[in-house]
């Protein structure tokens, strides 16, 4: 199991980065939370198999059609055994 925590910067709210992440998270069986923050980036914690996991922060660089990603920033976290995916914030 992998955890990982990111942020992502660019054209990342208002264009349903935060919704789409969950749906593609879900579909992927991975644990986590996505939310946006004041500056205007979203954040994201994932959990789950490397191969998801790494599946998952590929497509957090694209993002939904409408997302324009700058950067995603990457810190690796203790897996804490976390179930299901939620949309926060």
């Amino acid at each position: 199991m992998r955890r990982v925590h990111l942020v992502v910067s660019g054209r990342v709210q208002g264009v349903f980065y935060r919704a789409s992440c969950a749906r593609e998270a879900r579909a992927r069986g991975l644990a986590g939370w996505v939310r946006n923050l004041p500056d205007g980036r979203v954040e994201v914690a994932l959990e789950g198999p490397e191969p998801q996991v790494e599946a998952m922060i590929a497509w957090c660089r694209e993002g939904p059609p409408a997302a324009w990603v700058d950067e995603v920033e990457i810190a690796g976290e203790e897996p804490t055994g976390e179930a299901g995916f939620r949309v926060t914030g």
